[in-house]
């Protein structure tokens, strides 16, 4: 970890911080001025971890050094102290984008937990950098991720056809744009055309071209995308929708490398890889008849399956953390931040629409959130009131995500309400474990049968053999 900087002429001040940062094992450096700090920097110094400074300071002050701070490297914490508590240097501090105001004097103990959460904070965002820097076409951790990468790899020097499957909101253009961009055709024009969002009687000119006059308003020859995408690549996504008549026609592409424009009567030659994606299930609507068996197999040379966002949850913090950096950048404003709960309840949702949901949330939680950092109350209702799949396997953790949930939305006598689910299940189950002898159940679950008895009256177990009496 890097040192945390300490900056104040007060030496009592820096004296206390010291031993006190010592004591906790966090390395520090200490500067009597912000003059001595800002050199530090122009000097090439690595940045710290965490900058704490006083406000008040002869020569530059701190609110300088934050500004001069934040100008070479936005996400790095800096907690301002001082002496003089007023609204305005709060204001000024924090709009600055100070992670934290310490007013003076200040408990010890509090100063360390406030350092401490900002030096976790600065870890959360190490790396942020780079990979803006890079600007990763795919983010995820996740094994079945890391076997598309894999994939991506493996096919950089290949123009075999590739057919990607997954569910709607998965990223499979994202997959299509890696695979271009990382083989010999990079250089070349990538063409994606949604083959279900164009109506069937424009999608074999929008293919194909067509001929000045080949059709009412044809009044110009017209380049289709396979003639857009010469030498590079064509992305047809959701090719499982495509027409019948127009899978006759993409087959005969794929076979013999020639096509005709609408209303043409010259061979244009192909040279093109063709890249299709779906969420259909292809060998289902081959066996129903609605797509070609033929044209199946040309596609399906290699298959890449991209998994859905609930069979990656250790994946969703990342993404949350991206998304939610992507979206302060386009709005242009400070990045806001899911706390451990937030991301924790987010983790345990279905995500039905995948990533591009994931992705729509954090633009959301970024204009709508009130606050830098984002709780469980701060999410959309609907989300408050879905309650998170991982229920059935972790059941101590989804009870503390339950319990969140319940509290974010307000619900009265949380309590009760989880005591009285808890106590149902337990004797529901019991008596179907006994055929609804009460005693046996009674006896299983170490309680006894009057307990039992009073137990099945005041949470209504009447139905079936819950019933019975023995």
């Amino acid at each position: 970890m890097k040192p945390v900087w300490i900056v104040d002429d007060d030496r009592s001040i820096r004296w206390v911080l010291e031993k006190t940062l010592s004591r906790e094992g966090i390395p520090f450096k200490s500067f009597a001025s912000a003059t001595e700090a800002i050199s530090q920097l122009e000097q090439g110094a690595e940045p710290p971890q965490v900058l704490l400074s006083d406000i008040r300071m002869p020569g530059q002050s701190g609110l300088e050094l934050l500004q001069e701070v934040k100008t070479r490297f936005p996400s790095l914490p800096v907690i301002i102290m001082t002496a003089y508590s007023d609204l305005e240097s709060a204001v000024a501090a924090f709009q600055g984008g100070a992670f934290e105001y310490l007013p003076k004097p200040f408990d010890v103990d509090q100063a360390v937990e406030l350092i401490q959460r900002a030096i976790d904070e600065s870890m959360h965002q190490s790396g942020a950098a780079e990979e803006d820097g890079l600007a990763p076409e795919i983010l995820g951790q996740a094994p079945a991720m890391q076997e598309v990468f894999r994939a991506i790899g493996r096919l950089a020097l290949s123009n075999a056809t590739v057919l990607i499957t997954g569910e709607s909101g998965s990223g499979k253009e994202l997959v299509a744009r890696a695979l271009h961009r990382h083989s010999m055709r990079a250089d070349k024009p990538f063409v994606a055309i949604n083959t279900a969002a164009i109506p069937k009687d424009l999608l074999e000119s929008e293919l194909f071209g067509h001929e000045r006059g080949s059709f009412t308003g044809a009044q110009a020859q017209r380049r289709g995308r396979f003639e857009q995408a010469e030498s590079g690549t064509l992305f047809l996504d959701e090719i499982g929708d495509m027409p019948q008549e127009l899978q006759t026609r993409l087959l005969r592409v794929l076979s013999d490398g020639h096509f005709y424009r609408v209303g043409g009567h010259s061979p244009i030659k192909a040279n093109v890889r063709v890249i299709a994606a779906t969420h259909q299930n292809l060998e289902t609507r081959v066996k129903d008849g609605l797509f070609r068996e033929d044209l199946f197999h040309r596609l399906n040379v290699i298959r890449i399956r991209l998994p859905s966002l609930r069979e990656r949850r250790e994946d969703i913090p990342l993404l949350t953390k991206h998304f939610m950096q992507k979206s302060a950048r386009e709005l242009g404003v400070e990045a806001k931040r899911l706390s451990d709960p937030a991301l924790k309840y987010l983790s345990g949702l279905d995500f039905q629409g995948n990533v591009r949901q994931l992705e729509n949330l954090c633009h959301w939680l970024t204009v709508m959130a009130p606050g830098q950092q984002i709780e469980i109350s701060d999410l959309p209702v609907e989300l408050r009131e879905a309650v998170p799949s991982a229920l059935a396997t972790d059941w101590e953790g989804a009870l503390e995500d339950e319990v969140d949930r319940l509290l974010a939305r307000g619900v009265p006598d949380v309590h009760g309400l989880l005591e009285q689910q808890f106590e149902r299940i337990l004797i529901s189950r019991a008596l179907a474990h006994t055929g609804g002898r009460r005693i046996e159940a009674a006896q299983a679950l170490g309680i006894g049968r009057n307990t039992i008895t009073r137990k099945i009256a005041e949470l209504r177990i009447e139905s079936g053999k819950e019933a019975a009496t023995d």
